[in-house]
């Protein structure tokens, strides 16, 4: 694999651990009622977003070089709907929609970023479908974050820099980067 093939997959998956891990650590701070909470009704709750992005995964990820990335059996609409899961089985939703996705990108080579896969019909590079995920799922992270700390309030555990903290980060000499921090 050339060296620019292989930096754009180590890195990719890289970025896609951090945001993982980022939705992890929110989960810690949530409990069962928390997954459920919507800010109004044209909101998606946690849960709802867990189940689109599980969802998406399988459906993408799932012999990604072979089928279209909207399989047939997939019902996207459902992951819209309420369901009355705990927070146990949304995070094994959760996992199960990520091992897929990590199991599928770390199986890449440098000859598949040439090849083309199609979602919906719409042909795609490889490289232009990990980037068009890499758009999206820590798109969907951003919300979790934002209605987490909506319900956590002043009860909030930062994920990143603490407010007032900036100065202080930055001269310190650990990486700054956190998704190098999980290579």
């Amino acid at each position: 694999m050339s060296s620019l093939s292989k930096e754009f997959l180590t890195s990719s998956i890289r970025r896609f651990r951090y945001y993982k891990e980022l939705g992890d650590k929110t989960f810690e701070q949530l409990n069962d009622w928390d997954f459920h909470y919507q800010p109004n009704e044209e909101s998606n709750s946690i849960a709802i977003i867990i189940q689109h992005m599980a969802g998406n995964m399988l459906s993408r990820w799932t012999n990604f070089l072979k089928e279209d990335g909207e399989k047939e059996w997939r019902q996207r609409d459902d992951e819209f709907e309420i369901h009355e899961y705990s927070k146990d089985q949304l995070l094994k939703v959760w996992e199960k929609g990520w091992q897929c996705f990590f199991n599928t990108m770390e199986s890449l080579t440098k000859k598949d970023l040439k090849k083309t896969v199609h979602i919906r019909k719409e042909p795609l590079t490889v490289v232009d479908a990990i980037n068009r995920q890499l758009a999206h799922y820590p798109y969907h992270v951003g919300q979790i974050i934002y209605i987490a700390k909506i319900i956590k309030n002043n009860n909030w555990k930062s994920l990143s820099i603490p407010k007032g903290n900036s100065q202080t980060y930055n001269n310190s000499t650990e990486i700054k980067d956190p998704a190098k921090k999980l290579g």
